[in-house]
C-alpha cells in the first residue's frame, strides 16, 4: 500500500507540526480550565457571602426587612450590578424576582443551582449561578450571581486562543519545514558523497562538522569504512599489478624462447606443437594485459576535465579495421553513423569500440550482416552493435559482464571472457550505462554516453 506521504522529510515536519498542536491544545486546555474553575469559585465566594449577610437579615430583622432590603437592591441598584435575587414565601408563591423550580433547599447551606435569566438591555440570556436557602417560617431566599464578565472573558480566551492556534499551526509548519530541511541537507550531503565514491571516487570523503551529532558518528563510521574499503582495493590492486608484472616476464621469455625454437624446428610436428604453445602463450599475455587495463579503469577516479572528443571518427576507423576480418567470412558491416560528441578518453573508447566489434564477429555467422549505429538519443550519444548470432539468453546477460564469464556455449571460441568486462568498465568510467538487448536473433549491444 503506497503511503500518503511516502517522504520521510514531510513525515518528520508533519511530526513536529503535531507536537506543536499538541503541546499547545494541552497548555491551552489546562489554562482555559484553571482560569473557569477560578473565576467560577470566585462567584461562588461572592453569593456565599451576601447570602449569608440577608440570612442574618431576615434572622435579626424578620421577613419584612428582607423583603425590603431586596427590593430596595432592585430598585435602586446595588453595589453589585450582576447581583440576582429572589424570594418566595412560606406556600412557594413568589414575592420577589423568579424562582428555578427544583422543590424546597434542604439543610442551612442550602442549594447550588444554575440557570439562564434573560438579558434586559439586549434580550439575551445571561447565565446565572445562585444558591437557594430555606428560611424559618417555610420562605425561599436567593442571592445569585449573573457571570456575563466571567463568560464575555472566557469568549476572549476562546478567540484567542484560536488565533494562538492558527500561529501555532503556522510555527510549527515553518519549524517542522526547518528541521526536515536541515535533516534533508545533512542526508544528502552524505547521499552526494555516497554516489561519487559509487561513481569511482574512493578518496572522497564525508565532511564532519566534529558536533558529535548522530550524523556525524554516522558520516565519521563512513569514512572508516570507505578508508578500510580502499586500503583492500589498494591491496588487491597491488597484488595484482604485482603478479601480472611478475609473471609476464618469465611468459615473455618463454614465448620468446618457443619463438626461436619454432624458428629452428625442422619437423613438422615439432612445429605444429610449438606454434600451439605460442598461441597459448600469446592468450595468456593478452589476458594479464586486460587484467592490469581493467583495474586500472576500475581504479580511476571520473576526470571532470576530460577533454570533449568525437564519436564518429573512433567508430568509423574501428569499423576500418575490422573490415578484413570480416571480409574473410562474408560478413558485411552496415554503418549509420552520425556526429556525438562525448568527454573521455580517446584509448579507452577505442578500446570499447574494439571489443564490442570484436565480439560481434566472433559469433555472427558467415555471409550474415553486424550493424553498427551511431547517434544522439534522449539526450545522449547512442552507440549500438548488433549481429545476427546465437546470442545471449536474458538470464545471462548480466552474468557475462563478470571476470572470465563465458557461456558453455561460447567455450570453444577463441578468448578469456574479459572483453564485456572491459566494455562495463570504461562506460561506467564515462557515467555511461551499457546493456544487452536481444536481437531477433542475435545480440544488439546498446551504449549510452552522456553528452559534454
Amino acid at each position: 500500500m503506497k503511503r500518503l506521504l511516502p517522504s520521510t522529510s514531510a513525515r518528520l515536519a508533519l511530526v513536529v507540526m503535531g507536537s506543536f498542536l499538541i503541546a499547545f491544545v494541552l497548555i491551552g486546555g489546562g489554562v482555559y480550565f484553571a482560569v473557569s474553575t477560578l473565576l467560577l469559585d470566585d462567584a461562588r465566594g461572592t453569593v456565599h457571602a451576601d447570602a449569608s449577610d440577608l440570612m442574618g437579615l431576615h434572622q435579626a430583622e424578620g421577613l419584612a426587612a428582607l423583603r425590603a432590603e431586596l427590593e430596595a437592591r432592585i430598585n435602586e441598584g446595588s453595589d453589585d450590578p450582576n447581583a440576582v435575587y429572589a424570594l418566595a414565601d412560606g406556600a412557594g408563591n413568589p414575592l420577589i424576582g423568579r424562582l428555578p423550580d427544583a422543590g424546597r433547599p434542604e439543610g442551612n447551606r442550602g442549594r447550588w443551582v444554575e440557570f439562564n435569566e434573560q438579558a434586559s438591555d439586549d434580550g439575551g440570556s445571561l447565565r446565572v449561578i445562585a444558591v437557594e436557602r430555606a428560611l424559618p417560617g417555610g420562605g425561599i431566599l436567593l442571592v445569585g450571581q449573573a457571570l456575563a464578565a466571567q463568560d464575555r472573558l472566557l469568549g476572549l480566551m476562546q478567540q484567542a486562543a484560536l488565533l494562538a492556534l492558527l500561529v501555532a499551526m503556522v510555527a510549527g509548519a515553518l519549524v517542522g519545514w526547518l528541521t526536515s530541511r536541515w535533516v534533508a541537507r545533512r542526508l544528502r550531503n552524505l547521499d552526494a558523497t555516497v554516489g561519487r565514491v559509487a561513481n569511482g571516487e574512493l578518496g572522497l570523503r564525508a565532511t564532519l562538522d566534529h558536533s558529535g551529532d548522530a550524523f556525524d558518528q554516522v558520516a565519521g563510521r563512513f569514512n572508516r569504512m570507505l578508508d578500510r574499503i580502499e586500503d583492500l582495493l589498494g591491496g588487491v590492486r597491488h597484488a595484482t599489478d604485482h603478479i601480472a608484472h611478475d609473471l609476464r616476464t618469465p611468459l615473455t621469455r618463454l614465448h620468446n624462447r618457443l619463438e626461436g625454437l619454432h624458428h629452428e624446428a625442422t619437423g613438422d610436428s615439432a612445429r605444429l606443437g610449438l606454434a600451439r604453445a605460442l598461441a597459448d602463450t600469446d592468450q595468456i599475455l593478452q589476458s594479464f594485459g586486460a587484467l592490469l587495463r581493467l583495474a586500472r579503469i576500475e581504479a580511476q577516479a571520473p576526470d571532470a576535465q576530460a577533454p570533449d572528443l568525437a564519436l564518429l571518427p573512433l567508430a568509423k576507423d574501428a569499423v576500418e579495421m575490422y573490415a578484413p576480418i570480416a571480409a574473410v567470412r562474408g560478413i558485411r558491416i552496415e554503418t549509420r553513423l552520425h556526429e556525438a560528441d562525448v568527454r573521455g578518453d580517446r584509448d579507452q573508447l577505442f578500446q570499447m569500440l574494439v571489443n564490442l566489434l570484436d565480439n560481434a564477429l566472433k559469433y555472427a555467422p558467415a555471409d550474415s550482416v553486424v550493424t553498427v549505429t551511431l547517434g544522439i538519443e534522449e539526450g545522449a550519444a547512442r552507440l549500438e552493435i548488433a549481429d545476427r548470432g546465437p546470442g545471449i539468453p536474458e538470464t545471462e546477460r548480466e552474468r557475462v559482464f563478470d571476470r572470465f564469464q563465458r557461456l558453455e556455449a561460447h567455450r570453444g571460441t577463441p578468448g578469456v571472457g574479459l572483453g564485456l568486462s572491459l566494455v562495463r568498465a570504461i562506460v561506467h568510467h564515462h557515467g555511461g550505462r551499457v546493456a544487452l538487448l536481444d536481437n531477433l536473433p542475435g545480440l544488439r549491444v546498446r551504449v549510452m554516453l552522456p553528452l559534454p
